[in-house]
């Protein structure tokens, strides 16, 4: 039986770069707080991509704090 001396020429791995997340850049496994695993990471992101998916509780605990959630983010007062 021989001993290979010499490293193989060519490395086999099945994960790259390029298999990587879009959001967490996870390549074996996401991460914990990454939108395609964690549902209250993916309500806060659909929350500011879109005010008309917060809850109606959600709604007042910002109303009872005195802030305005609306389209378009944050406006400077001039």
């Amino acid at each position: 039986m021989s001993i290979q001396k010499e490293p193989p020429l060519t490395h086999s791995n099945q994960y790259s770069a390029d298999s990587a997340c879009g959001h967490c850049d996870g390549v074996i496994r996401h991460e914990p707080w990454c939108i395609t695993q964690n549902d209250g990471v993916r309500y806060a992101f659909r929350v500011i991509v879109d005010p008309d998916h917060m809850t109606t509780g959600d709604r007042l605990i910002l109303h009872a704090l005195g802030a305005a959630w609306r389209p378009g983010g944050a406006r400077s007062r001039r």
